[in-house]
């Protein structure tokens, strides 16, 4: 175990408030106008290609492990069968050019246009300088293409880096918890912190019975209550799941010092509070219900 002058803290908060301009893709329209219109279907086809993308013409199984909380046989509706429609290359020109679309729809020309947007991609491409490619997949597969040249574009490039290397991390503490993907959203939607159970149960492919088999497994392990809720073991294991994800992702925070954390986080903090006012994410999808 390393030790850090950092506070992990200021670290996650600084992801948390970058991830947003990365993540909001996902809900755009943008995003699935620029994919079906290489014949992709709407949905989690275009979910699942644009996100694998990097990865090349992988299987089902590939995606299934990466992406970890999904249902294998809603993958394995589209995928591999997606190459086959569009290649990789292609989705990845028309996911950037979405990305692009977006940020500019949610936080106008001029702020595309800023020297603080132009900051924000240089400190966040700096941070990235420092990720490990070791472990993680996802994060490994984005590296590996081109820094584009607009700093908005750069900027959501970053994002996506710093959102994958975390997110590889955090895969690893779930799988060290002993949590299948499944009882991890479970857990997380207990919570109150993330996306509701059935918003989950539709994007993720879980059926009602197979998220209460979830539930009554976690119940069986101490983890939730009666009625759902996190018991005490439940909220300290999910504690320690950031802990340790916080600790797997310290390295780029690291590299980018206290003072260039705190002045990113500033900036990001700027723009991911005007996507969010511009509607960046569906508020119903949110909450425990």
């Amino acid at each position: 175990m390393t030790t850090s002058a950092l506070d992990p803290r200021a670290a996650r908060h600084c992801h948390n408030v970058i991830n947003p301009l990365h993540s909001s893709l996902y809900f755009a329209p943008e995003y699935d106008t620029g994919l079906t219109g290489l014949g992709l279907e709407r949905g989690s086809m275009v979910y699942f290609a644009g996100r694998a993308a990097p990865l090349g013409t992988v299987g089902a199984g590939t995606v299934t492990a990466t992406f970890y909380n999904f249902n294998h046989e809603l993958v394995a509706r589209a995928i591999p069968r997606a190459w086959t429609i569009a290649a990789p290359a292609a989705v990845l020109d028309a996911r950037l050019s979405a990305a692009g679309a977006v940020l500019t729809r949610l936080l106008g020309s001029d702020a595309i246009a800023s020297k603080e947007l132009a900051e924000t991609a240089e400190l966040a491409l700096r941070a990235a300088e420092a990720c490990h490619r070791e472990a993680r997949p996802l994060y490994a597969a984005n590296a590996g293409l081109p820094v584009p040249e607009e700093p908005h574009l750069a900027l959501w490039h970053a994002a996506t880096l710093l959102r994958e290397h975390r997110g590889d991390g955090h895969l690893a503490a779930l799988a060290a918890a002993e949590l299948s993907g499944l009882e991890a959203l479970v857990t997380h939607t207990a919570t109150g912190k993330a996306m509701t159970a059935r918003a989950f149960q539709r994007t993720r492919g879980w059926s009602p019975d197979q998220w209460s088999a979830a539930q009554a497994r976690l119940r069986d392990r101490g983890l939730l209550d009666a009625d759902g809720e996190l018991t005490a073991a439940g909220t300290e294991l999910r504690r320690e799941i950031e802990t340790v994800t916080d600790r797997l992702d310290l390295a780029p925070y690291e590299h980018l010092g206290a003072a260039g954390v705190k002045r990113l986080t500033e900036l990001a903090t700027t723009f991911t509070q005007a996507a969010l006012a511009a509607g960046a994410f569906p508020a119903q999808v949110f909450g425990k219900g």
